[in-house]
């Protein structure tokens, strides 16, 4: 059987959806993907170049190295959580309601290691 490509319930091959809310649902998020994925994969991409930066730094200059590797994983965690955009394999494999919930979990993880990146290093435990 065919699944729904937003929730992945089984229908019958002659639909993409099982309802009208899954439809509407995976429209909005095609239609801000559209909207929104120029700007995200360049904020996208320099912040994750920046966590390696503010790796390296840390070698150098300790304090430069944890802001920047961690504020660079506090931007992401937001980027990520609200706009959730999961690879199109991703999306094949789980559709498109488990990828958004996947990449929001992705999204808390940077977060928590972001602050606690800052929080370790604030008590001189890093």
């Amino acid at each position: 059987m065919k699944k729904c490509e937003f929730c992945g319930k089984e229908i019958s091959y002659h639909e993409m959806y099982c309802s009208e809310e899954c439809q509407k649902n995976a429209k909005t998020y095609y239609k801000m993907q559209y909207k929104y994925q120029g700007g995200f994969g360049v904020i996208n991409g320099i912040f994750v170049m920046a966590i390696g930066i503010g790796i390296f730094l840390y070698a150098l200059v300790p304090n430069a190295g944890v802001f920047v590797a961690s504020f660079s994983m506090i931007v992401l965690g937001f980027l990520y959580y609200f706009l959730p955009f999961a690879p199109d394999v991703m999306i094949r494999k789980y559709q498109l309601k488990k990828s958004i919930m996947i990449t929001r979990l992705i999204a808390l993880a940077l977060l928590t290691l972001g602050f606690l990146a800052i929080l370790l290093h604030t008590l001189k435990v890093i």
